[in-house]
């Protein structure tokens, strides 16, 4: 059964499927054998391989649509119990749903054979899909618009695309910009589940206006821009065509982009016919706002609401660094209850213990970016604290500075951290790690020929996209084919693979080598032609090491 024979089986389902997701248990926790009946009322799944499969669910639905309400509520309705948001959310559709189209189709097939995913994106929303949900309700927009972040990030805070979209409502910086999402080196308003959903549907509603109530072509807008979609409708109305959005000549992403939304709600609608169990969201809100009166440690942030630093980053992904940002926004969101422990907290914090200070003596040569670097905070704010107005510092004179109570690994979704992994995550085998400094006016397409690798895959190693600036200093890092050797003999001012001669001491490994100086035992042995596993003291060695990667350690 597919999307166009759905109709009458969809009544029949109606009140099986209200009655299964209306009732979902706060407690997360694993149900016991006893209570294993209440697991299997939290979704719906039916398979749609064969017809005894079906007939078997279709007589576990009736079963649960003549059940007494006194077992029903025995076995789904805790003390805690609250209601599921799935309901809801049906009941604000109001995109067609009976469009016959072949990439729809497509789309759905795609969901239907991915249950996995779709589990992974509802765990993700979970804590967010109730506020995003009010903000649709409260303006009157079709509640599809709360799935359109799987379409865009899949749910994930921390995407970024090549096009240098980030966030859940994937915004370019200057349509965030626009919508008064604020950017910069301690906050991305674009990653603000609240700033950037409010933005969002701010820019929905703007762009369902000006192509006259038509939410396709507005979606298809959100994803394009709006003068694509115009440029291809004028093009149509000129050689006579429909301009309807099935009907125009848009990008290959974008003709993909609607169909997958409406192939959404379609499984969202009926999921016993395409094998996705409906995780039980609660109809409860999923963050509660907490106030702050200045700058803070996330580190300090969560010890006070009683969590670990990482979920705090992932309820409040826009904060950049190992701190709020100095200038505002002034409010966290937590977890309900981690809320609660945090505004008692808080409430006992004194003024000046919001964040650790230390005294830094300016030393010759030094300039306020050079400590800004060090001590991980930003030049504007270095200046702001220590009431400077110009960029002049002397020699001799302190700086006030804050800094950070943990090491800066604790902050392990900043956005430094997260670079750090990344570019640490190994791109293939056969490949070698080359750390390049950024010289005056290179660009991606100069770096990527220089090492022959592909230019998207520059950037995406390091976090970037092609358009993104590139300063000079800036450390990417490469993953190439080329042998250290040959990288080693290329000229040039950003290349860090330097030759070294090592004589191995008593108590050496190859291993231990290879960690000392951050290479291969592979490539060890490729380099010396070892045989076997086996070094001597006193035995040369020759090595190809980055230099950027020496922790100056190595003796």
């Amino acid at each position: 059964m597919n999307v166009f024979q759905r109709k009458t089986h969809s009544i029949l389902l109606l009140s099986a499927c209200f009655a299964s997701l209306t009732a979902c248990n706060q407690v997360k926790t694993e149900p016991t054998e006893a209570q294993q009946p209440a697991k299997q009322a939290r979704s719906i799944q039916v398979a749609h391989a064969g017809q005894g499969e079906q007939a078997e669910s279709h007589e576990h639905l009736a079963a649960l649509e003549h059940r007494e309400f006194e077992q029903f509520e025995q076995l789904y309705v805790t003390e805690n119990g609250t209601y599921s948001i799935w309901p809801r959310v049906l009941a604000g559709f109001q995109l067609p749903d009976d469009i016959e189209h072949a990439s729809l189709q497509r789309e759905i097939d795609w969901f239907a054979r991915h249950p996995g995913y779709m589990q992974r994106v509802m765990e993700r929303s979970d804590p967010f899909l109730y506020y995003i949900l009010n903000e649709a309700e409260a303006r009157g927009l079709p509640t599809e618009l709360v799935l359109l972040p799987i379409v865009e990030s899949a749910y994930q805070p921390f995407a970024y695309s090549h096009g240098r979209a980030a966030g859940i409502w994937q915004f370019i910086p200057s349509t965030g910009r626009h919508y008064g999402l604020k950017q910069n080196w301690w906050y991305d308003g674009r990653r603000d589940i609240y700033a950037s959903t409010q933005a969002a549907l701010d820019y929905l509603v703007n762009l369902n206006k000006s192509f006259d109530g038509d939410w396709m072509l507005a979606l298809a807008a959100y994803n394009s821009g709006s003068g694509t979609v115009r440029r291809a409708i004028k093009s149509n109305r000129k050689a006579g065509k429909p301009t309807d959005f099935w009907n125009l000549k848009l990008p290959k992403e974008t003709r993909a982009y609607v169909p997958k939304l409406l192939a959404l709600k379609e499984v969202i609608t009926n999921p016993e016919l395409y094998n996705v169990s409906l995780r039980c969201i609660p109809d409860a809100p999923g963050f509660r706002e907490v106030k702050i009166n200045s700058q803070i440690d996330l580190a300090l942030a969560a010890e006070l609401a009683d969590i670990d630093v990482e979920t705090l980053y992932r309820y409040n992904p826009a904060f950049n660094r190992w701190a709020t940002d100095p200038e505002g926004p002034f409010r966290l969101i937590l977890p309900p209850e981690a809320a609660e422990t945090f505004a008692l907290n808080y409430a006992e914090l004194e003024p000046d213990e919001h964040l650790r200070w230390t005294r830094h003596k300016i030393k010759s040569g030094e300039t306020l970016s050079h400590i800004a670097v060090q001590y991980n905070t930003s030049v504007s704010h270095l200046k702001k604290v220590n009431n400077i107005r110009s960029n002049n510092i002397r020699a001799g004179k302190h700086l006030l500075i804050p800094v950070s109570s943990k090491k800066n690994s604790s902050y392990a979704l900043s956005s430094s951290q997260r670079l750090k992994k990344l570019q640490n995550s190994k791109a293939g085998s056969g490949k070698t790690r080359v750390t390049h400094i950024v010289q005056n006016g290179e660009s991606f397409w100069e770096i990527s020929r220089k090492y022959d690798v592909n230019m998207h895959s520059l950037a995406k190693w390091n976090g970037m996209a092609i358009r993104d600036p590139l300063r000079k200093g800036q450390k990417l890092v490469v993953w190439t084919g080329k042998a250290s050797k040959q990288l080693a003999s290329t000229a040039g001012p950003g290349n860090t693979i330097k030759p070294i001669s090592y004589t191995v001491r008593n108590g050496d490994s190859l291993s231990r080598i290879a960690s000392r100086y951050n290479v291969n035992v592979k490539d060890l042995h490729r380099w010396n032609t070892i045989n076997g596993k086996y070094i001597q003291p006193g035995q040369k060695l020759k090595l190809y090491i980055d230099v950027t990667e020496q922790s100056g350690s190595q003796g």
